[in-house]
């Protein structure tokens, strides 16, 4: 096997952080990168995913809304969320160390979706935990 080491680029970590760090392969010194992306997953110390994924949750769950409005049957629009949108914003998900401030952004997308999913507002002042249970019995 050989190592292209022009094309080779490098990411050293320590826990959290990004360390510096000298790697030499046939005489060139390997560049190395504060960012790294795959399959639209980025690691690096100073960006959260968290951001990106609900970004696209939330335009998931826009197209949901516009495209399928009140003509189609409740449990297939769910169907479609937890294909589509859940799947999108768990994608990599297993690698995450989240901020509290991040797990509160979660939360409250999901509760947007559920809000909207089973007719209710904000302006109803409705708890959370109710809107759930209401959700667990549709299951």
């Amino acid at each position: 096997m050989t190592i292209s080491s022009t094309k080779t680029k490098s990411i050293a970590m320590w826990g959290n952080h990004i360390q510096r760090a000298k790697i030499v392969i046939n005489g060139n010194i390997i560049e190395q990168i504060t960012d790294f992306k795959y399959l639209v997953y980025s690691i690096s110390e100073f960006k959260s995913n968290v951001g990106n994924k609900l970004q696209t949750y939330n335009k998931i769950n826009g197209a949901i809304r516009r495209h399928f409005g009140k003509q189609m049957n409740k449990e297939i629009k769910l169907r479609i969320h937890n294909v589509t949108a859940k799947a999108a914003l768990k994608f990599g998900s297993e690698a995450w160390v989240l901020k509290k401030r991040e797990e509160q952004r979660l939360v409250a997308a999901q509760m947007k979706f559920l809000r909207y999913f089973l007719g209710i507002t904000k302006q109803d002042k409705i708890k959370t935990q109710y809107i759930r249970e209401k959700q667990e019995q549709r299951i």
